[in-house]
């Protein structure tokens, strides 16, 4: 009982408010949730969410608060499996007083076929939409398990980190600037690229780092791991 006492002495009572320009606001109540960046938030956390998977006879993948589930479909009965799944765990989430957002939910579908006949899922009353692709901590997935959207969003990120750098560096000596590509930039060429290995759109990675070799005062790029031979020790 005194563990219980003192949870919930932790979780009650608390109140927030915002400061701006040295102004505060007035104190809003907290009426649910666990403080941010504390020890016992993400135990507690856990402990309320992390059986949401109970009774549910599809694949469950569970990371904090993101939820992903998924079967394979043969036929009309997995459809209405996984359809029965989502209810349950909507279920849950009304028994446990939990508010899930469908608006951030997608449903993506992964076929050899070129045509496939559209599936409609429903969270509650509200429709699931299917999108074609879908950013999953940071990598995204799409449909036809190509990876020309992700790499295309890294450059894009990569391109724009690896100029302010020629920018802040440009009269600094070499080891700044290559320090500061292997530690600014080639991180988010490399962020999860065990999974997303690409076979197609290597040219235009590379073009960052031989961007950054010639920056670090024409340095031999080939005295550097390929952005391939990092990936494939990874």
């Amino acid at each position: 009982m005194r563990v219980v006492v003192w949870v919930k002495e932790f979780l009650l009572g608390r109140s927030q408010r915002v400061r701006v320009d040295g102004q505060l606001s007035e104190e809003v109540r907290v009426t649910s949730g666990v403080p941010q960046g504390s020890v016992l938030g993400p135990l507690l956390f856990l402990a309320y969410f992390n059986d949401i998977w109970r009774n549910t006879e599809s694949n469950i993948r569970l990371f904090a608060g993101d939820c992903i589930i998924y079967r394979k479909i043969t036929d009309s009965s997995d459809i209405d499996k996984l359809q029965t799944n989502l209810n349950r765990l909507g279920e849950r989430a009304v028994e446990n007083e939990m508010k899930i957002n469908p608006d951030k939910s997608k449903a993506l579908s992964f076929t050899k076929s070129g045509i496939k006949e559209r599936i409609s899922y429903y969270f509650g009353e509200q429709l699931v939409p299917e999108a074609s692709s879908y950013k999953y901590f940071g990598i995204i997935i799409r449909n036809d398990l190509t990876w020309a959207d992700h790499v295309n969003y890294t450059l894009r990120k990569a391109w724009t980190a690896l100029p302010f750098i020629v920018r802040i560096l440009k009269k600094g000596n070499n080891n700044p600037k290559r320090l500061a590509y292997t530690g600014l930039v080639r991180p988010i060429l490399e962020c999860g690229a065990v999974r997303w290995d690409p076979y197609r759109e290597e040219s235009a990675l590379n073009r960052v780092q031989k961007r950054a070799a010639k920056f670090a005062n024409n340095v031999n790029e080939s005295s550097w791991e390929t952005l391939a031979q990092r990936r494939l020790l990874a």
